[in-house]
């Protein structure tokens, strides 16, 4: 059974490195050592391994020193060596080369192909003993024999030539100037000659085919030294031009007086093996729709940038890409269209960045590109811009001209994260801060992102429970009709009753309730509780009482809104004319057909429909004919600065004439000013509302506020 000895001073390389040898076959046999030293004293019991796993940097002694050791006694210098190593340099292979490793793997090592090129030389190893078993038969066979020894000698070379040529290898012995003393069947077929017709030529056949300056150099060495070399892969050309891939040994033959005489070589064709193995490889590490390198690759080349970044030489920058417009994509035009879009986007990808840089697909439809040679901050940021621009120009797919903006988040290390998790990590909050920003932009990845990041999660638990509890509650801010005084309705303001923090205004956690979908239950709840608490005024004396909610965009998005509408005035038994839902423009500019439709519906219910914030938006007098619209709001902001400044004054009077010639409604906002008032009421402004008139309060004191000020002529300011 085959015996696999592990050298590695790191506990858990020895362990995963124990697993995967002990996956090779069955019956395998592993031993492992922490230290060369303990190693070498165990050799010294007699026991001889099939194969060594060694790291090229050990305690007491390097790879290489451990290699060479090894190599003196003449039991070991067939043993293959595999030698794990991280480093890149040229130099390091050539001194494990040259002490006799046989094969090398960088690390971090790829499991598969760890098995793969262990399994390998475990079946050249045991070709090795197959031939030594018969050569030590023959041997005795010829002292057994009463035949005479040229009779016995000329039967047994022809058995052997006979053994030889049906193996599956190439096969040959050269003498020392290079000259063919006996090639097999393989190899003649390999250079399409007759076995026997090679024989007295010079290596120089193989000239063209491989490296024959080469061979000859090993050959001499088996002749200076008597000793086989180690197993080596080498590439040879095929008469057929075809590119074969082969597992070379060379061993010293020796005549009677035990003289090296030739050498044999032996080659076993591997090419079918190395091909599945790079394709299985491939694989593994690249996605299989763009064929650019996965999320696997893209880690194991971060961890290779650190490793090369702590020894000083290479810079780099980690540049996280996800497309903002995707989804519609795909909800468009398919996902095969949507595929073809992704490969688009591969393809620009791979035409911004540097030859050494990496391009990877990580998600649907999120890419990551890792930049090397990053020396100033410009170097990612243009890259990141020409990232974003070349994303953005359009692109026709299935007749439709697409288009989609990126949002790019970027890190640097080590600045931004000493390991590849912390780096992506970090790469993602900052690209998602672009998103949150707008999209189609780069963003750079800042030390506080990750405390807004577990702030943001923990924000999200809260409202959660929150909405168990019932933690949220209503203010009511009263809207007076300018004409009479009289306070005709109220805007239902929410706030949360944190058990620890007190009464919190909505700017400190709606923001967050819209971006994790919170807001759709939220606004039910303030839909619900508005109604039943308007419902509750009629009885107390406050007949015909309107009550305005303010509709998120995320509800026509995900919910059916006039079925949602109709069952809080079924729960609560309002009348719908009492009911005035307030939408933002971004509301009707979205989705103008679907919204549309839904207004409609809810309009023929008998309630109002305002647009808030009006003239704050992507304003359209279209819209605003179209949509089923009774009021419009004037923005604070116009509102708070038209007395000093005359363009704010402009666009306020024309906001209520363009409400007047449209028949509506013209409600003014944000009026905190006597100044303010006396503007709005010359400009024959409908109704008014602001902390000149009555700030945000509780139910209860709204009611006794409305019964109070009904019966004031001009209207005064709430007593605070």
């Amino acid at each position: 059974m085959p015996l696999i000895v592990i050298l590695d001073d790191q506990v858990t390389n020895r362990r995963i490195f124990e697993k995967l040898a002990a996956s090779i076959e069955a019956g395998v046999t592993v031993r492992s050592f922490a230290d060369p030293r303990a190693a070498f004293e165990w050799l010294k019991d007699g026991e001889t391994p099939d194969l060594i796993v060694t790291d090229y940097k050990m305690p007491y002694m390097n790879g290489a020193e451990f290699i060479r050791a090894f190599r003196e006694r003449p039991e070991f210098v067939e043993i293959p060596i595999i030698v794990i190593t991280v480093y890149e340099e040229r130099d390091f292979r050539m001194q494990a080369l040259e002490a006799g490793a046989t094969d090398f793997l960088q690390s971090p090592v790829n499991h598969q192909e760890f098995v793969t090129r262990a399994r390998n030389l475990l079946k050249l190893r045991k070709q090795q003993l197959l031939l030594e078993c018969r050569a030590r038969t023959l041997a005795k066979e010829l002292a057994s024999s009463e035949q005479s020894r040229e009779a016995v000698l000329r039967d047994s070379t022809e058995r052997l030539a006979q053994v030889i040529d049906t193996i599956p290898a190439m096969v040959s012995a050269s003498d020392a100037e290079g000259r063919i003393l006996f090639a097999n069947a393989f190899l003649g077929r390999f250079v399409g000659k007759d076995p026997t017709a090679v024989v007295g030529l010079s290596l120089d056949l193989l000239n063209g085919r491989g490296s024959p300056t080469r061979n000859r150099g090993l050959d001499r060495k088996v002749f200076e030294t008597g000793q086989a070399l180690a197993s080596f892969e080498e590439e040879l050309v095929a008469v057929s031009g075809k590119r074969h891939v082969f597992l070379t040994t060379k061993s010293p033959l020796r005549d009677g007086n035990d003289v090296v005489v030739a050498v044999l070589t032996s080659s076993l064709d591997i090419t079918e093996r190395k091909q599945a193995e790079a394709h299985l490889t491939h694989l593994a590490h690249h996605d299989p729709l763009t064929d650019l390198p996965n999320r696997v690759l893209l880690s194991d080349r971060l961890r290779r940038e650190v490793a090369r970044a702590r020894r000083g030489d290479r810079p780099f920058a980690l540049h996280l890409v996800d497309l903002d417009e995707f989804k519609s994509v795909n909800d468009l035009l398919g996902h095969a269209a949507g595929d073809r879009f992704l490969i688009e986007v591969a393809r620009r990808l791979r035409g911004v960045v540097g030859p050494e840089d990496t391009v990877a697909r990580v998600g649907g439809d999120e890419f990551a590109v890792l930049q090397t040679g990053v020396t100033r901050e410009a170097d990612a940021t243009d890259l990141a811009t020409r990232m974003v621009e070349t994303i953005g120009e359009p692109y026709v797919v299935a007749g439709r001209r697409l288009a989609s903006g990126a949002s790019v988040g970027i890190t640097f290390h080590p600045g931004d994260g000493e390991d590849a998790t912390e780096l992506l990590k970090n790469a993602d909050l900052a690209m998602y801060r672009a998103k949150s920003e707008g999209g189609n932009q780069f963003c750079l990845y800042v030390s506080d992102m990750d405390r807004r990041h577990r702030h943001a999660l923990l924000l999200d638990g809260e409202l959660r429970d929150a909405i168990a509890h019932e933690q949220f509650v209503l203010h009511y801010q009263p809207q007076l009709e300018f004409g009479t005084g009289r306070v005709v309705g109220a805007e239902a303001l929410l706030r949360w009753n944190h058990p620890e923090r007190g009464l919190l205004s909505p700017g400190e956690f709606l923001a967050r309730a819209e971006e994790n979908g919170l807001i759709v239950p939220i606004n039910e709840w303030v839909l619900r509780e508005a109604c039943r608490e308007a419902k509750s005024w009629h009885r107390r004396g406050l007949e015909g009482m309107r009550i305005a909610v303010n509709l998120s965009p995320i509800q026509f998005r995900r919910l059916n809104v006039p079925l949602l509408v109709v069952k809080a005035l079924a729960d609560t038994g309002l009348d719908p004319h009492c009911l005035d839902l307030e939408i933002t423009e971004n509301i009707v500019m979205s989705d103008t057909e679907a919204v549309i439709d839904h207004l409609k519906q809810i309009h023929r219910l008998g309630v109002s429909i305002s647009i808030d914030d009006f003239g704050t938006g992507y304003s359209s007098l279209n819209y605003v004919k179209k949509f089923p619209v009774d009021r419009l709001k004037i923005d604070q902001c116009f509102v708070r600065n038209m007395s000093d400044d005359p363009s704010d004054a402009a666009i306020v009077r024309a906001i209520i004439n363009l409400g007047h010639s449209l028949e509506l409604t013209v409600t003014a906002e944000g009026v905190e000013t006597e100044r303010q008032a006396e503007f709005l009421r010359a400009a024959g402004c409908d109704e008014v509302q602001g902390h000149l008139y009555g700030r945000a309060m509780p139910a209860e004191r709204f009611v006794g506020f409305a019964l109070a000020q009904s019966h004031r002529l001009p209207p005064v300011r709430e007593s605070l």
